[in-house]
């Protein structure tokens, strides 16, 4: 398949990427804006590589992505492409209704539109696959997940657009026949993760002896998914998936946010024997908690394992592990991040009203402006 793969100097879209061209002969269109969140250093494993094409562009520009389409010819579309923290969402939710929605229609306008033109052979085997979270579900309680039927109720500006988002996919699949499917995935970890959340941030101050803010009291629990598992999902919805179904990604790991980071401090004493923080530990630090902070997370992701035959292969024990390595090992993708980018600040508390669209560095006096990478 030749896939466009919008946000693939993210996270979660630069990991896919990774997966393109090292596991399969598919090859792929990189659409990304680069805002603060991207990092082409992320992809210099495949950037040379003859099936990997990149173009800088905002998706909420019709325009250049009808470009992509017509010069490429994809069969098929990864959208990947989000604001994507609950935290910076709170601060400045313009930038989340922007990019989450105005940006998600404008994508499955051109789509539908390059769709509409294919022969009959490529438009039935075209497929759209809008990548998605569990946030767009709420909040659950002790006991219980969430299946793909369960009702939205999301609690956040991000969650929010969304699902936002998730509901213009399934209307242009049912309204106007465009072959959409949607995915939605518990909390990633892994390499190449933006150092504003959870796990990053924690490993990165903990190596400096910073405190370890945890947010009330670290009882909120996630269901995380190693990204190159959640790499190989995507993989499996975007072939195997009927149009307008949602499959649901999680790896059955739930752990409460202080439990993942007491793991961390483990993990850090053991590794680095010789850091005069030790225990790690003692650097934790309990604050004031997220406004509105969901309880508990965690996906039933019963259905992606029966009907496409996928299941993940890292355990949380070892999958942090790689990834505390990572950290340890990969100072020059992280540091350069820290020194201009993103501080290591908190996110989402100070200002509590809703801004103009530039998102608020608490410990400044006024808005930071984002630095393009």
């Amino acid at each position: 398949m030749k896939i466009v793969m919008t946000g693939g100097a993210g996270f979660i879209g630069s990991a896919f990427i990774r997966f393109l061209i090292r596991e399969t002969e598919s090859s792929v269109i990189n659409v990304d804006k680069l805002t603060y969140g991207a990092n082409l250093d992320s992809l210099a494993e495949v950037s040379g590589d003859v099936r990997y094409d990149f173009e800088r562009l905002d998706i909420c520009d019709q325009t250049a992505l009808a470009e992509v389409f017509a010069r490429y010819q994809p069969d098929a579309v990864v959208h990947a492409a989000a604001e994507a923290h609950v935290d910076r969402s709170i601060d400045g939710p313009a930038a989340f209704i922007q990019t989450n929605i105005v940006g998600t229609y404008t994508l499955l306008d051109v789509a539908l539109r390059y769709w509409r033109e294919l022969d009959e052979k490529r438009r039935g085997a075209f497929r759209f696959l809008h990548v998605s979270t569990d946030e767009v579900y709420g909040s659950l309680g002790p006991t219980g997940r969430f299946t793909e039927a369960s009702p939205y109720r999301p609690n956040s500006p991000y969650s929010a657009s969304k699902a936002s988002s998730d509901h213009l996919a399934r209307a242009w699949h049912r309204t106007y026949g465009l072959p959409v499917s949607i995915s939605s995935s518990c909390n990633n970890y892994g390499p190449c993760q933006f150092p504003d959340k959870l796990i990053p941030l924690m490993i990165i101050k903990a190596i400096s002896g910073e405190a370890l803010p945890v947010y009330g009291t670290g009882a909120n629990v996630r269901d995380w998914v190693y990204v190159e598992d959640h790499a190989r999902a995507l993989f499996a919805v975007l072939r195997g998936a009927k149009a307008g179904e949602t499959y649901n990604i999680g790896a059955g790991s739930e752990m409460t946010n202080l439990d993942v980071v007491e793991a961390i401090c483990d993990l850090l004493d053991e590794l680095v024997p010789e850091s005069p923080h030790r225990p790690h530990s003692k650097l934790v630090a309990f604050v004031e908690d997220r406004p509105g902070h969901d309880l508990r997370y965690a996906l039933d992701a019963s259905k992606i394992a029966r009907e496409l035959d996928w299941q993940p292969r890292e355990s949380f024990a070892n999958g942090l592990r790689r990834t505390v390595r990572w950290y340890l090992d990969n100072r020059s993708w992280w540091e350069p991040i820290l020194a201009g980018v993103y501080g290591g600040e908190r996110l989402g508390l100070e200002d509590k009203s809703p801004d103009s669209g530039q998102w608020i560095d608490p410990s400044a006096r006024g808005p930071r402006q984002r630095r393009a990478r």
